[in-house]
């Protein structure tokens, strides 16, 4: 990963607890935009940065093997973020829990990046065991063809919930079974 911050190109880097406040307002505002119908309003609208910024700070204080958190950086700060727990499931592996991108950044390449540098810290971490998976809400069409247009495939739909905050929504596991197809051209 690379720690030179470009104004145009992000750089990528392992999270430390000085990004928890950028992370969770990300997170948040992510969850605000995509997530309406699944999570309720009254929480989106409400409470949603505390609740972000307390995950964040309990995932981000202190450095743990079974799980890491990536981020892509550029000049004006955190323009996204990646979050994995290996071994989260026997059959399935690690879990790619989150993966947001500022909106206005989007269809720039930032979130196929995050993705093959998740893939690779998996690789790196796990070689014996690269296989992970997803959850996403079956509302979140583009999503959907984004994971899809990456390699992954549709393995199973449920109902997911209660979310944060409550409510409920179908939600689709895309799965990986070798996270290397996500780093073409390397062995």
């Amino acid at each position: 990963m690379s720690n030179v911050i470009n104004a145009r190109f992000p750089t990528f880097r392992h999270a430390s607890e000085s990004d928890i406040e950028a992370i969770a307002g990300l997170h948040a505002e992510s969850w605000r935009r995509h997530y309406r119908g699944a999570y309720r309003d009254e929480f989106l609208d409400g409470d949603v940065f505390a609740d972000r910024q307390a995950t964040w700070a309990e995932r981000l204080s202190g450095a743990r093997a079974d799980r890491f958190t990536i981020v892509a950086e550029m000049e004006d700060g955190v323009a996204g973020f990646v979050h994995m727990v290996l071994d989260d499931d026997p059959k399935w592996g690690a879990l790619l829990d989150n993966l947001h991108v500022t909106y206005t950044l989007k269809r720039r390449g930032i979130g196929s990046r995050l993705l093959a540098e998740a893939a690779r810290e998996l690789i790196q971490r796990r070689p014996d065991r690269l296989c992970f998976y997803l959850w996403v809400l079956d509302q979140n069409k583009a999503a959907q063809s984004f994971y899809a247009a990456r390699g992954g495939v549709c393995v199973e739909t449920a109902m997911r919930g209660p979310f944060p905050g409550g409510g409920t929504a179908l939600g689709r596991k895309i799965s990986w079974p070798d996270a290397g197809v996500l780093l073409p051209g390397e062995p």
